[in-house]
């Protein structure tokens, strides 16, 4: 037989029914296939390249740490810049929180963070404080600790069999509240169902058999940057401190200027005992995650622990990963990253608000900073959702892709099931200029998918 032999496809690809770009390089806000097209990455990757593409202070940074060490075991050693980069984060870090632990990325971050609570209790005499509530409508990531807690319906589908005995409470979402209220109604009646739902809870499972409570500050990826009522996070600390339980925040998206400040935690006023972080510590350019545990859990553990968290990777704290996050913070601070985050934030949800107007298909914009969403609805003023498994985010992003731009499409905002949202999370160094290019390539996308409804129902 003739012809060109074909070459073999050695990926395992992660949806095997797709083909996708291949791409060569990036620089700033853009990435470029081999094909010569350029995207505007309007998503940041995964919500993970907040300082953009082709930084070269850290490629340098992790260049050098690999000449210097490529790897050390932490169970035996540390490095200069390990002890600096904790140094870095502590500082940025809510004051009772000092010690950095860290983790290739934010799911093993928050199995870390379950794990340390259940110690934590463990030690003290509690032998029984096992059980970690999560919340439905929230994602963790995909080991099974964090996989359990977290409320990604479609992720947890496959493995329910596996997971273990974690509990969950609804998200708050004031606008589609599972509870059957209205923001105005809580205000006035100075309640909030959504946050007295895990008192509840704890007294029904029995204190004695909680150990953790963890949530996003914002809901990021399964409902498009969802912001909770004012004072829900006040009142979930004060139901922990009650029931001696640990509260663990996730800011592996919300993290590092992402939201205008830091941390997200810092918009509520409210400390927890364990602060999950990834994605924008290292920028995207090494896999680097952690957690920055509370004084009070590490005295315990010195005090009741022999001093040993039980638990550990062979990675945690790699060399060039955390020379690659150490460049970057310092990036942060030097080019004054969160500033123009937070500024181009505002603009940004301006320019939504505007096309929201305009726009049946747009439901309401929320989020902060640079962590932006809005539903997507098959008539805004009719509250019409798309039927479970149109994917329209999905449809949308590939719109949007093929006019140059790439964002991130999730489904199930309502209930896991019903609801499509599209979150738009850009670095943080993005310029107006090219927020009004974002604006521009989204308004065109919609435009094409409205007409091509509107069609189809005549």
């Amino acid at each position: 037989m003739g012809g060109v032999k074909q070459e073999k496809d050695y990926v395992f690809h992660r949806d095997f029914t797709k083909s996708y770009p291949l791409i060569t390089h990036g620089e700033g806000v853009y990435l470029y296939d081999s094909q010569g097209k350029r995207y505007l990455d309007a998503s940041s990757g995964a919500v993970a390249a907040n300082l953009g593409h082709g930084v070269g202070e850290i490629a340098e940074a992790m260049a050098q740490q690999a000449m210097k060490a490529g790897f050390v075991h932490t169970l035996r050693f540390e490095t200069e810049v390990l002890q600096e980069l904790a140094r870095e984060i502590g500082e940025l870090a809510p004051p009772t929180l000092n010690r950095v632990y860290f983790t290739s990325g934010g799911s093993e971050a928050n199995e870390s963070a379950i794990k340390l609570a259940r110690q934590y209790h463990a030690d003290r005499g509690q032998p029984g404080k096992h059980i970690a509530i999560g919340r439905w409508q929230s994602y963790h990531g995909n080991t099974m600790a964090s996989l359990s807690a977290g409320g990604d319906i479609k992720r947890r589908k496959m493995y329910t069999p596996m997971l273990n005995h974690a509990r969950h409470i609804y998200s708050p979402y004031c606008k589609r509240c599972p509870y059957g209220k209205t923001a105005e109604t809580c205000q006035k009646d100075s309640t909030l169902a959504c946050a007295d739902d895990l008192e509840r809870l704890i007294r029904e499972l029995g204190p004695e058999n909680i150990s953790c409570f963890i949530c996003e500050p914002i809901v990021g990826s399964q409902q498009g940057a969802v912001v909770p009522p004012e004072g829900y996070l006040r009142r979930i600390r004060e139901i922990c401190d009650r029931y001696e339980v640990v509260m663990i925040v996730d800011e592996v998206m919300t993290g590092f200027g992402r939201t205008g400040t830091n941390f997200a935690i810092e918009h509520f006023g409210v400390e927890p005992d364990i602060l999950t972080f990834g994605k924008g510590v290292s920028g995207g350019y090494a896999p680097l995650a952690g957690m920055v545990v509370s004084d009070k859990l590490v005295d315990s553990l010195i005090q009741y622990g022999n001093g040993r968290f039980v638990h550990g990777y062979t990675f945690s704290g790699h060399p060039v990963s955390v020379a690659a996050g150490l460049a970057a913070v310092r990036y942060y601070r030097e080019k004054r990253v969160r500033e123009n985050g937070a500024q181009q934030g505002d603009y940004l949800f301006l320019r939504l608000q505007e096309l929201q107007s305009r726009h049946a298909m747009m439901g309401e914009v929320r989020g902060k900073g640079l962590l932006l969403g809005f539903e997507l609805l098959l008539d805004q003023e009719k509250d019409l959702h798309f039927p479970p498994g149109l994917d329209m985010a999905e449809r949308l992003n590939q719109a949007a892709m093929e006019r140059g731009a790439v964002f991130y499409p999730g489904t199930g905002t309502v209930d896991g099931i019903l609801g499509n949202h599209l979150l738009v999370a850009p670095p943080l160094t993005i310029s107006r200029a090219e927020v009004d290019e974002l604006v521009q390539i989204l308004d065109e996308a919609v435009t094409m998918w409205e007409e091509q409804i509107r069609a189809s129902l005549q």
